[in-house]
């Protein structure tokens, strides 16, 4: 049913009955009312007197096939706006110098940006850049530019592979905050190491995607 959910089958807004849902996935009436608590704990649907179950959220794909930036791939859900908390170089940690390929200290640029599919809060990213790649890009409009597109179309910089982790992790007081979330919420977290199409490492993001909003999903040949 949350499947049917995101692939946006009612499209009326409202789900069948408590009966058609438990004659259709041959549930008892009980278990069709849990299933249904679970998905309004999860924002996707309401219970309305008198009206029924209504879908009140959707869930947005992001594909792992090719390398985009995150308003490229959601461009059929809408525009994507970015909320540019921080902009600025500064001093590489530890731990963003040895991915980096840098030496620990060296300038790096970081920025922090809240990302908005409309007016709801998606995701919530970090990224380091080489010095070389990422000065330029302070004086673009990364309102409404990806990263991605500023670096090859303003640096002229070609991309090349990137290494993707994925993992569950609870919002931090501060992730929570920005992203419009409990504390503890479920979050994705995205690890991205991009590189150039020579294979230096120049793009270094942690990218916090709200769980209740965003899928991933890819084709594995």
């Amino acid at each position: 049913l949350r499947r049917q959910i995101h692939d946006g089958r009612f499209t009326t807004g409202a789900l069948p009955g408590e009966s058609a849902l438990g004659s259709e996935f041959a549930a008892s009436r009980n278990t069709v009312r849990e299933a249904l608590a679970l998905l309004r704990d999860e924002g996707l649907v309401e219970r309305v007197p008198r009206l029924g179950t209504l879908v009140s959220g959707r869930k947005y794909d992001h594909g792992l096939d090719r390398l985009s930036g995150l308003n490229e791939t959601l461009h059929t859900h809408g525009p994507v706006h970015n909320e540019v908390r921080l902009a600025q170089e500064t001093a590489a940690p530890p731990g963003v110098a040895r991915r980096l390929e840098l030496t620990e200290g060296a300038p790096v640029v970081h920025i922090e940006r809240l990302r908005l599919l409309g007016d709801r809060p998606v995701s919530l990213d970090l990224t380091y850049l080489a010095p070389d790649v990422g000065l330029p890009l302070l004086e673009q409009d990364l309102e409404h530019n990806d990263v991605f597109a500023l670096i090859t179309g303003v640096c002229g910089h070609r991309l090349g592979p990137a290494e993707v982790s994925l993992e569950a992790v609870n919002a931090d007081p501060h992730s929570a905050s920005v992203l419009h979330t409990p504390p503890g919420a479920a979050l994705l977290l995205m690890e991205r190491l991009t590189r150039l199409d020579g294979g230096r490492p120049v793009d270094l993001e942690y990218i916090r995607l709200r769980g209740d909003r965003i899928t991933m999903s890819g084709r594995l040949d």
